[in-house]
């Protein structure tokens, strides 16, 4: 039977989930994997927590050195977030000849090339399933699952945190500040939430998994980001009444126009699958060419999700003993091949605040016309206060085009301020 000895860099709520079943269930993964898995060794300057854990004081130790010079560790664990410390410990793991696994989409997504060359200096496993998605298993499926398909679009809400908050707005009617208030209280956001809410997060788990997607290195810089800070819940509950749910999504599209790579707030079709995806659960939607559609559903964080992820990686890093990398020149700055669209389209909602007054919505129908913005659906809904709300569906278009048109109408004596634009995905 394989033997595989494991170290755990951290002990916080994703290091406990992992420790938890990686000790737990020894003799579940003997007996249905073929392998016998340790923890042989964990970082955590709080030693009172890793001994409530269960973990031997022998075992805890006080610094890098002294897990990467451990001859019974084969597997090191990094949990400890950020690109600070972390990165350091992992460099050293790897330049010992230790295989990582890691769960910090940041670490990755900004310093995968320097990791990979590391691993394939050394031969050694660098793993990352619980980077992106919690417990979901996107990674393997995208690594071992669809080899058989050109992959032609990944749409995906992959963020928990804006996912409650915008569930929160949609179901209850609270204003994002109730929302952000509750979600800290539940310890689904931070104190400082920016790293969720402003779409950094999304857009780190987007660059990993566009670049293995269209097997091509998609950089963080790449990617257009806009959060949810700029929500108000008068647009989601307008576009409840014609039939859209709001999310934030990470979107990527390979198309004849070049990648298409972003994280925004996402207007979907209530009968769109993902618009089922509620308060902090997290889903993945697929399109290949030869496969179709695929959807994979879950849990994006967590103590025992996220555990689960790093153990499946830990258990197929025991199991094998030849390691894969990106099939992509995996460069700091990508390649300079890769051709990204420098506009995309979609439809858009479009909501403005303008005067009540006969010929208003002629005056704004002809602007955008004149930009070559067709109009799909209309609605005006009078304020009492000599202002209406006109809320505007356009048809498929250029982002440009959209742009341009409200630049335009803010110019309008009649309208009084463009209130809200939210890309449409079908």
């Amino acid at each position: 039977m394989k033997k595989a000895g494991v170290a755990i860099l951290g002990l916080g709520v994703v290091g406990g989930g992992t420790y938890q079943i990686l000790t737990e269930k020894r003799e579940f993964f003997k007996k249905t994997q073929g392998v016998d898995v340790t923890v042989e060794c964990v970082l955590e300057k709080n030693v009172e927590r890793a001994k409530q854990l269960g973990v031997e004081e022998a075992k805890i130790a006080s610094s890098i050195e002294e897990v990467v010079v451990n001859p019974n560790v084969d597997i090191v664990v990094e949990v400890i977030g950020g690109t600070g410390v972390a990165r350091t410990f992992v460099m050293k793991a790897l330049m010992s000849g230790k295989t990582v696994v890691t769960s910090n989409k940041e670490l990755f997504a900004k310093h995968w090339s320097e990791l990979e060359s590391a691993a394939k200096k050394m031969n050694v496993g660098l793993f990352f399933e619980a980077s992106c998605v919690g417990g979901v298993p996107i990674i393997r499926t995208l690594q071992e699952g669809m080899q058989a398909n050109k992959i032609l679009s990944i749409k995906g809400i992959i963020n928990g945190t804006t996912n409650y908050i915008l569930t929160k707005m949609a179901d209850e009617g609270w204003s994002y500040e109730e929302a952000l208030k509750e979600a800290q209280r539940l310890g689904y956001a931070e104190f400082n939430p920016t790293a969720d809410v402003e779409g950094f997060d999304a857009t780190y788990k987007l660059s990993i998994l566009s670049s293995l997607a269209f097997n091509k290195k998609i950089c963080i810089e790449n990617v257009y980001r806009e959060g949810i800070t700029g929500i108000d819940k008068e647009d989601i509950a307008y576009g409840k009444e014609l039939g859209y749910t709001l999310k934030l999504l990470g979107i990527g599209k390979d198309t004849e126009n070049g990648v298409e790579v972003r994280v925004h707030p996402t207007f979907v079709k209530n009968d769109n699958p993902l618009a089922s995806v509620n308060d902090s659960f997290n889903a993945v939607h697929l399109v290949g060419d030869a496969v179709g559609e695929i959807m994979l559903y879950g849990r994006g964080a967590g103590a025992l999700p996220t555990g689960s992820a790093i153990v499946s990686d830990v258990i197929f890093a025991a199991k094998h003993d030849e390691y894969f990398y990106a099939g992509f020149k995996n460069n700091i700055t990508g390649n300079k091949e890769t051709k990204f669209a420098k506009d995309f389209s979609s439809k858009y909602y479009i909501r403005l605040s303008v005067k009540d007054t006969a010929g208003v919505l002629s005056k704004i129908s002809g602007m955008f016309s004149k930009h070559n913005v067709s109009i799909s659906e209309v609605k005006q809904v009078s304020m009492g206060d000599g202002s209406a709300q006109i809320i505007i569906i356009t048809h498929v278009c250029a982002e440009s085009l959209v742009k341009k048109t409200l630049a335009k109408l803010d110019t309008l004596a009649e309208v009084f301020s463009v209130k809200g634009m939210v890309r449409i995905e079908d």
